[in-house]
């Protein structure tokens, strides 16, 4: 059976793109910019810090603490709630910083007051799911929730070690501790925003989930709503109304929509053509599949199979 919440994930492309870790004294001040296609995590080690959406709403972190914002909203870090910041980028420019290896702001002194890991992940640009639309605008789990998560608190554990050290693969390891680390945030995350919870209670739900999972593992399948209410044992009307009670549309509005998504996936893949796609995908024909993907994301998909 199909893991669907693997799926969205791979499917959007998600992926650890930059870490960098902080050694701070005060005063310090940062301001991290907006950017759509983006989530960020903000792990504190030692200290404090404070974290201010562009929204107003704030938070303290202290040591322990992970802070997420998964829709790229602009953001400051700061030791306190009045300091005026300095764009990371300026912040990064004076560092010298080449793109390669852990980007150490500050003096890199470990009795610094300050010491946090932060990360940034990246993902497609047009990447759309109800699962990423519920996702609140800050998540926050502290140091007191961790041991309420057994795999999320082993993987920042050891996302700490890694990126503190300067060992053969610690890079690579870094990298993937990321990934995982957002999957885990994720679902530790479910209680702190009630469509999140919904979803998840759609992905693990018995005839929902199952329904789920069978439009995730044959997309191109000729589905209705009487052969996925027949798949998973439900009558027509009653399998109809859960399922959009949970996921917030109805399933062949969802599976139109998730073919879709699977053809930005498969354009990014090399040598495999638009009529591949389109075959792939469950479309009779390329110039049906282009109207689609063209009225989803505003250009037809040999413009993304360019990119």
């Amino acid at each position: 059976m199909k893991d669907v919440l693997s799926d969205i994930l791979e499917t959007i492309r998600l992926q650890a793109t930059l870490y960098f870790r902080t050694d701070f004294s005060p005063p310090w001040a940062i301001e991290v910019p907006a950017y759509k296609t983006a989530a960020r995590f903000h792990l504190v080690i030692q200290g404090r810090c404070h974290v201010k959406l562009a929204s107003g709403r704030a938070v303290e972190l202290e040591a322990g603490d992970l802070a997420l914002i998964p829709h790229g909203r602009s953001h400051i870090l700061s030791d306190r709630d009045d300091r005026t910041p300095s764009a990371l980028e300026r912040v990064m420019e004076e560092s010298g910083y080449s793109g390669d290896g852990v980007f150490i702001l500050g003096k890199g002194d470990p009795e610094a007051a300050t010491r946090m890991v932060c990360g940034h992940f990246g993902f497609a640009d047009g990447a759309d799911h109800p699962l990423i639309r519920a996702l609140p605008e800050l998540v926050v789990l502290t140091s007191a929730d961790r041991p309420h998560h057994p795999f999320l608190d082993g993987t920042l554990r050891l996302l700490e070690q890694r990126v503190f050290s300067d060992g053969v693969g610690a890079q690579a390891a870094v990298t993937k501790l990321s990934e995982l680390l957002i999957v885990e945030a994720i679902r530790a995350s479910v209680n702190q925003s009630p469509e999140l919870t919904q979803i998840m209670a759609a992905i693990t739900d018995v005839h929902v989930g199952r329904a789920l999972a069978l439009l995730h593992g044959e997309f191109s399948k000729d589905w209705t709503v009487e052969s996925l209410a027949e798949a998973v044992g439900m009558s027509r009307s009653r399998f109809a109304e859960r399922f959009s009670e949970l996921m917030g549309q109805g399933p062949m509005s969802y599976l139109a929509d998730w073919r879709l998504q699977r053809a930005m996936y498969l354009l990014s893949q090399p040598r495999i053509s638009v009529q591949e796609v389109a075959a792939q995908i469950g479309y009779q024909s390329s110039g049906a599949f282009s109207r689609a993907f063209a009225a989803k994301f505003g250009a037809p998909p040999t413009e993304f199979k360019r990119v």
